[in-house]
C-alpha cells in the first residue's frame, strides 16, 4: 500500500502528456484558440506535487513540445515569475506567482468553504479519504482533502489529479453535466481510452445507473487496484457550476456492501449540507438548487441528466 502516492503521481504525469496532445487536436479546430497560450499553460500543468524540479528535456517529453520551444517558454514563464530557474541544477521549479494564482482561485470559492468542515466531519467518522473535486481538463483535480485518523496510505491533496473516467468522483461529476458538455466530455474520454474504450463504457454505464438510482456511485478497484470509493455530484447553490464529491479507502478495510450501504448515503447527505451551507454564506444570493440527485421521469431516466447510452454504445 506504500506505493499509493507514487502510482498517483505517476498517473497524474501520463495524463497530462495525453490531455496536451487532446488540446493541440481541439485547437486545430478553433480559431478563437491561442496555441501560444496553451502551450504556455501545458509548462505549467508539467509539474506535479511531490516531484520537485524539472528540466526543458523532461518538461519537452511530458507535453509533446519541441525542446527549442520549450526553452523559450520556460524563459518567458521564468521572466514573468511563474517559474524558478535553479542554476545548479539547471532546472525549473515554479514560482511563487503561480501561487498567487492558485490561491486566489481557491479561496474565492464558496462550495470549497461550504465543505470543509463537512468532508472533515465524514473523514474522521469512516476513517477514509474524502475529497471535493473541479473538472480539469479530462481529469479531475482535488479543490479540498481531509483524511481520517487512521489513513496512511493514502495521500491524497489539494492538487491531486485523478482520472475522470475511472473514478467515483469523476462519474459523479460528469453525470452532473447538462447533456451536451456530457456528451463532449464523452467523447474527448472515448478518444483518450480508446483501445479500453469497452470496459470504461461498462463501467460508466454503471454508474450513472447507481446515481440515477441511488444519487451515489461505487468504484472498486477501476482506476488503482488498491483502492475503492464512492462519489456523489455537487453543484453551486445558484446551479452554475458543477463539482463532485468522494470518499475512499484501501480495498482491505472496507466492504464494498458497506460502501454501498452506508457510506454512499451519508456522502449524499454530505452534498445536501454543503449546498446548505453554501446558501448560508452572505456571497451566495441566489437560491440553492434543490437536490443532487435529478429528478426522474415516469420511465426512471433524468430529467437532462442522465446521459444517452445508446449513443455511447454506437461509439
Amino acid at each position: 500500500m506504500g506505493n499509493v502516492s507514487h502510482l498517483v503521481t505517476r498517473t497524474a504525469a501520463f495524463q497530462s502528456s495525453v490531455e496536451q496532445g487532446l488540446a493541440e487536436a481541439t485547437s486545430g479546430k478553433d480559431r478563437q484558440f491561442v496555441t501560444a497560450l496553451a502551450r504556455g499553460l501545458d509548462i505549467l500543468r508539467a509539474f506535479h506535487a511531490g516531484e520537485g524540479m524539472l528540466g526543458n528535456q523532461e518538461i519537452a517529453h511530458r507535453t509533446g513540445l519541441p525542446k527549442p520551444t520549450v526553452a523559450r517558454l520556460t524563459h518567458t514563464l521564468t521572466e514573468l515569475g511563474y517559474l524558478n530557474y535553479i542554476r545548479r541544477f539547471r532546472k525549473y521549479e515554479l514560482g511563487a506567482s503561480v501561487l498567487a494564482l492558485g490561491y486566489a482561485a481557491i479561496s474565492s470559492m464558496d462550495v470549497r468553504r461550504a465543505s470543509r468542515a463537512p468532508l472533515e466531519q465524514i473523514a474522521h467518522a469512516l476513517n477514509a479519504s474524502t475529497a471535493l473535486g473541479g473538472r480539469d481538463r479530462h481529469s479531475m483535480i482535488y479543490l479540498e482533502a481531509c483524511r481520517g485518523p487512521s489513513v496512511v496510505a493514502i495521500t491524497h491533496d489539494v492538487g491531486t489529479r485523478v482520472p475522470m473516467a475511472s473514478t467515483a468522483i469523476g462519474r459523479a461529476y460528469l453525470f452532473s453535466l447538462p447533456d451536451a458538455d456530457r456528451n463532449k466530455q464523452i467523447d474527448a474520454i472515448r478518444r483518450r481510452w480508446r483501445d479500453d474504450w469497452s470496459k470504461v463504457k461498462t463501467g460508466l454505464e454503471r454508474s450513472f445507473k447507481e446515481l440515477t438510482d441511488h444519487g451515489f456511485c461505487v468504484t472498486w478497484g477501476e482506476w488503482l487496484p488498491e483502492l475503492c470509493g464512492v462519489g456523489a455530484p455537487l453543484r453551486n447553490s445558484d446551479g452554475t457550476a458543477a463539482y463532485a464529491i468522494n470518499a475512499s479507502a484501501p480495498i482491505y478495510q472496507i466492504s464494498r456492501d458497506r460502501l454501498e450501504a452506508d457510506w454512499g448515503p451519508r456522502l449524499v447527505k454530505i452534498a445536501r449540507d454543503i449546498r446548505t451551507g453554501m446558501a448560508a454564506q452572505p456571497s451566495v444570493t441566489q437560491a440553492p438548487v434543490a437536490a443532487v440527485r435529478p429528478a426522474t421521469n415516469g420511465n426512471g431516466s433524468a430529467n437532462g441528466h442522465r446521459p444517452p447510452m445508446s449513443a455511447m454504445a454506437r461509439r
